[in-house]
């Protein structure tokens, strides 16, 4: 949301204003999200596409067999993150990059470049943690930002529906001083963030249930979903300013 200038001359000046502009760290996310993506399905064969997954996705599976050969769980170390930076197609990319476009924007303007994409980071390693406690023998490769995604989201739902908060100058001028960032408590107490965290929440965890309504899986990683919204919600509030 932006404020309306309506002094006089205002018209000319937003007329040139640009309508959708992303903070810097946003866009050079969204850049690298898409230019990997493009490598990896224009450039790598068949072969080197299942060594990129191999290497780069996370695998839970690795954390068993560890205990036979210590090596398998290697990528263990990097897996966590890299895999929020590989998609399985264009459709899963596009919905990953409009979700981070919402959700990483808000977050980059109050807190900046480096908390947002910690935030994304630790956000996907908490969604890969979720997926690794019901995936451990399952096999089954896990890619994608949506864990990330759904850490960002978890984030601004901190802050994105609290009330404006404003003051008073000396000369009696309303000066606008942003939103609160509300506990988790309130987060459940204000209608707006409550409906919306509940209804996130519902759709996530109704996916297992898929299957029996829809005869087929829907191949979404609910588990990274809720593992990144909680990583996300309740790690925001490290990057608040204390005044």
């Amino acid at each position: 949301m932006s404020e309306i200038d309506q002094s006089p001359g205002s018209e000319g000046k937003s007329a040139r204003e640009p309508i959708f502009l992303l903070p810097g760290a946003v866009t050079v996310l969204v850049g690298v999200l898409v230019a990997i993506h493009l490598a990896s399905t224009t450039v790598l064969n068949e072969e080197a596409l299942t060594q990129f997954y191999f290497w780069f996705a996370f695998q839970p599976l690795r954390i068993v067999l560890a205990s036979q050969d210590w090596t398998v769980a290697i990528p263990l170390l990097w897996t966590p993150f890299s895999h929020a930076f590989i998609h399985g197609g264009w459709d899963h990319l596009l919905v990953n990059v409009a979700w981070l476009v919402i959700f990483a924007t808000p977050v980059a303007r109050r807190y900046g470049a480096g908390p947002m994409l910690a935030i994304f980071l630790v956000s996907a390693a908490g969604g890969a943690a979720a997926f690794a406690a019901t995936s451990l023998n399952s096999g089954a490769y896990l890619v994608g930002a949506s864990g990330g995604v759904a850490g960002l989201t978890g984030a601004a739902v901190r802050f994105i529906f609290q009330p404006v908060l404003y003051a008073q100058s000396e000369t009696g001028e309303r000066i606008v001083l942003g939103r609160r960032l509300a506990s988790l408590k309130e987060v459940f107490v204000n209608p707006r963030s409550r409906f919306f965290t509940l209804i996130w929440l519902v759709l996530n965890a109704a996916v297992p249930l898929a299957p029996l309504l829809m005869g087929s899986s829907l191949g979404v990683a609910w588990q990274a979903h809720l593992g990144g919204f909680f990583a996300g919600l309740l790690m925001v509030g490290l990057f608040e300013r204390r005044s």
